[in-house]
């Protein structure tokens, strides 16, 4: 059942599973994705007696912006006050984050900024905090392609072939991001239907314009903009989830992001896994999870 709570800048909605008393865990999805990609997660915790969050973002199913007037920003400081707010409002000090993509950016910042909140951290690819000032250095142009998508989007006419073909986009996306996943286009028409929210598009493209610094960002968020520039590391227990065979971001033979990390680390590569990491393998979630939780 989908619940709302009121924040300072969005109307939240989210699913919770369990007692509501139990130990918090919240489960973050990312783009293009929902709180889908969680279910045969969120029960099996919530069986465990664990009160699990799982919300959609912003841009994202009936999550609303309170105000027109709020810049629809897709920033990677949005997202992290977003989960910031959740809690506030859900009256949650502490809970175990888990997350990929978008969500798992989220995750990151909350565990590097705020460690005391965060009881241990999944996290799908490793390190995500962006480090916007060197967005504009070229990759190898195998890593270049990829990000297709990223550019197109910068411009007047990405904008408008996401508005006009979204649906499409999104589930070509998923193709090339999770190309050996049999479940794929069986899966993609229940989360399909979350980006049917108003405010997706000028979310996304936000997003993808102000992480190579082409569009300014929210100037109240200016100051967690500033601490993450830093690329702060994470101090919470932590393990990295990898897919295999990730079409967007493929992991390389050396874990580049460990450095990002201090205490207990993991890093787990999963074959056969693309980019959509908890609901390709929620097993292996599951387990990261519970193996954080009981630690």
């Amino acid at each position: 059942m989908i619940e709302t709570v009121l924040t300072p800048t969005l109307t939240i909605a989210y699913e919770q599973h369990g007692p509501a008393d139990g130990a918090a865990v919240i489960l973050l999805h990312g783009f293009p994705y929902s709180p889908r990609a969680y279910d045969e997660i969120a029960p099996v915790l919530a069986a465990q007696g664990y009160c699990v969050i799982v919300p959609y973002l912003r841009g994202y199913g009936p999550t609303r912006f309170n105000s027109e007037q709020t810049l629809r920003s897709g920033q990677q400081a949005a997202m992290a006050q977003d989960l910031l707010d959740l809690m506030d409002a859900l009256g949650i000090e502490q809970t175990m984050l888990c997350g990929y993509d978008w969500g798992g950016r989220a995750a990151c910042i909350v565990a590097a900024l705020f460690p005391a909140r965060v009881r241990g951290l999944v996290s799908g690819d490793g390190y995500l905090v962006q480090d916007i000032a060197h967005s504009n250095q070229p990759l190898a142009p195998e890593d270049e392609h990829r990000l297709w998508y990223q550019y197109y989007f910068h411009t007047p006419r990405g904008a408008e072939g996401l508005r006009q073909n979204r649906r499409e986009l999104c589930q070509l996306l998923w193709r090339l991001w999770s190309p050996t996943w049999p479940r794929r286009d069986e899966r993609y028409p229940l989360t399909a239907a979350a980006f049917d929210n108003p405010d997706f598009i000028d979310v996304a493209i936000h997003s993808y314009r102000h992480r190579f610094g082409y569009a300014a960002g929210d100037p109240a968020l200016e100051w967690m903009e500033d601490a993450l520039a830093k690329q702060p590391v994470i101090s919470v227990p932590s393990i990295s989830l990898c897919g295999a065979d990730d079409g967007v971001g493929p992991p390389s033979a050396v874990d580049a992001d460990a450095e990002h990390f201090s205490g207990f680390y993991q890093r787990r590569v999963l074959a056969g896994v693309g980019h959509n990491i908890p609901e390709e393998a929620p097993q292996q979630t599951l387990k990261a999870i519970l193996d954080l939780l009981q630690r």
